[in-house]
């Protein structure tokens, strides 16, 4: 390695740096990043192998350790996506000769279906927040809006006031890729809206601040803040253990396309760039009604 060339982790900053700078890359995404690709190097240091020079075998071979560790399958995807991006981008700006990672392809991902909760469930947990409080009005409106767009947890976060139109019904999403969208908003998560930012959001600012959810302190709620939030709330429900706030996204969307809602549409809704994203979703769908009519029908 020429002597004026920068160390392997300076480029990984520099990569970062323009994930962030030229492509708009979320906070989330800057920080997969950077983690899996410090990961890559700490192995290289380990097994002596030079980053900058290393071969395809040699990446096979870090992909088949992480496979022995029992690390998933969608983990092990993104470890290479990681380093897909990384090299092309050397590869691009003359760092290296050519992109190791051409070659390799990625496992293919298991085909497990993504959590829902049961409509009583939901019920549930959308109706535990205290509602005379200014903490649970503000959970109360979080949760049904979580519920109601179908919205990440991180658009969610990086929410300000001036993102929810009353007059029009609806929502600006800043999404993955600063992607901007417009959501509708169901009447009854508006309801709620309307009463957090009359009634609570005014109890919780303590500096002027254009972000919409607040915690206790005043500060935009961080994604980790309002993931405590629904696992604070899914306990005091009784509901399945082991959902996330993401799992309002996958009740969303199966609940549109029961619904019938057609896929453009709900792709739409959700921000997905490809169809087959959405399409997922349909299984799930298929899955229910295969249930219901094994349960229904006269000759089950």
């Amino acid at each position: 390695m020429p002597g004026n060339q920068p160390a392997p982790d300076q480029l990984v900053d520099a990569y970062v740096t323009h994930l962030r700078v030229e492509v708009g890359a979320s906070a989330h995404t800057l920080r997969a990043y950077s983690t899996d690709l410090g990961r890559y190097l700490e192995w290289c240091d380990r097994n002596s192998v030079a980053a900058l020079q290393a071969t395809h075998r040699q990446i096979r071979m870090y992909l088949a350790e992480l496979d022995r560790a029992r690390y998933a399958r969608k983990t092990i995807a993104r470890r290479l996506s990681s380093l897909r991006g990384w090299y092309g981008y050397l590869a691009e700006n003359g760092i290296v000769s050519s992109d190791p990672t051409e070659i390799l392809s990625a496992p293919k991902p298991e085909k497990r279906l993504p959590k829902t909760l049961a409509h009583d469930e939901l019920e549930a947990l959308l109706d535990a927040p205290d509602a005379t409080s200014p903490a649970g009005i503000r959970d109360r409106a979080l949760l049904e809006l979580l519920y109601a767009t179908g919205i990440r947890v991180s658009e969610l976060s990086g929410m300000d006031v001036g993102d929810f139109d009353p007059a029009a019904h609806q929502v600006r999403v800043m999404g993955k890729g600063a992607k901007e969208r417009i959501v509708p908003v169901h009447p009854a998560a508006e309801a709620r809206l309307r009463a957090y930012l009359l009634d609570a959001r005014p109890k919780h600012v303590k500096a002027p601040t254009e972000a919409l959810f607040l915690s206790s302190r005043g500060n935009r709620m961080s994604t980790d803040a309002i993931r405590r939030v629904f696992k604070q709330h899914l306990a005091t429900a009784s509901a399945s253990s082991g959902l996330s706030p993401h799992t309002m996204r996958h009740t969303f969307a199966t609940h549109m396309l029961e619904a019938g809602a057609d896929l453009r549409t709900v792709q739409e809704l959700l921000g997905h760039v490809a169809l087959s994203t959405t399409q997922f979703y349909t299984h799930l769908s298929a899955k229910r009604l295969q249930e219901v009519h094994e349960r229904a029908h006269p000759r089950s």
